[in-house]
């Protein structure tokens, strides 16, 4: 059997009594059972949830039942472990815990607990950001936005030259006790000196540990001549 379209065919909504497009009455339903009322859409509410509480499972267990193998509290707490809300803490047998940061940052929040021994905060630490550009047609070392500046670095301080700009590619940051290093006849310095990535890639630098008496210094490119300069300690 077919049936007419409706086009304009109306009704009334058995709630307000407000006439409608036969087309936006619905079914009015009541915990899931349908009332036999029709009304209009903009007045139909939803079948609330709470409606049908107990029919859907609704239990989700989280806790594991067996955390940890330790058996004790002792025995839990012999490597040591730390409190992830509010502040950086050591607990148990660590001996000593160094926190470094730039002399700039307010550090907050940091306490040892248990037998922690020694807890130092050393805030002579600088990180300087290397890159590289051309000036009068060769490649020179930019530090800090500075063309080959005499650097100051004090004994018993840290400096990191951050060389993760891609302009830094080929071009690896080192000392020596020799002007222009290698290039110059010298050799590396590395007392104090650690090295980290690949010079142009993210996490790449050179960093140094002023050793007590260290000699006038000079940083220098391991592949081209010319792009360095001095770096006294005083």
């Amino acid at each position: 059997m077919s049936y007419a379209r409706g086009k304009y065919a109306f009704g009334f909504c058995d709630r307000t009594g407000f006439r409608y497009p036969l087309k936006d009455l619905v079914p009015e339903f009541q915990n899931g059972v349908k009332t036999g009322f029709l009304v209009g859409r903009d007045v139909a509410d939803p079948d609330q949830p709470q409606n049908f509480l107990g029919r859907l499972k609704i239990n989700d267990p989280q806790s594991l039942r067996n955390p940890r193998p330790d058996t004790a509290l002792l025995a839990s707490r012999e490597l040591g472990g730390f409190n992830p809300v509010g502040n950086l803490s050591a607990q148990g047998e660590v001996g000593r815990v160094t926190v470094s940061a730039l002399a700039s940052d307010a550090l907050t929040g940091v306490a040892g607990t248990g037998s922690v021994g020694a807890a130092t905060v050393n805030t002579n630490y600088t990180i300087q950001i290397v890159t590289v550009q051309s000036y009068s047609g060769s490649n020179r070392y930019y530090i800090d936005s500075s063309r080959q500046p005499t650097l100051s670095l004090s004994e018993g301080n840290t400096y990191r030259f951050d060389q993760a700009d891609s302009s830094n590619s080929g071009h690896p940051f080192r000392f020596s006790t020799t002007s222009d290093g290698t290039h110059g006849g010298g050799s590396a310095y590395t007392t104090g000196v650690t090295t980290s990535g690949t010079p142009g890639s993210s996490g790449a630098y050179t960093q140094i540990t002023v050793a007590s008496g260290a000699p006038t210094l000079y940083y220098y490119c391991t592949n081209h001549s010319g792009m360095g300069g001095q770096a006294n300690t005083p």
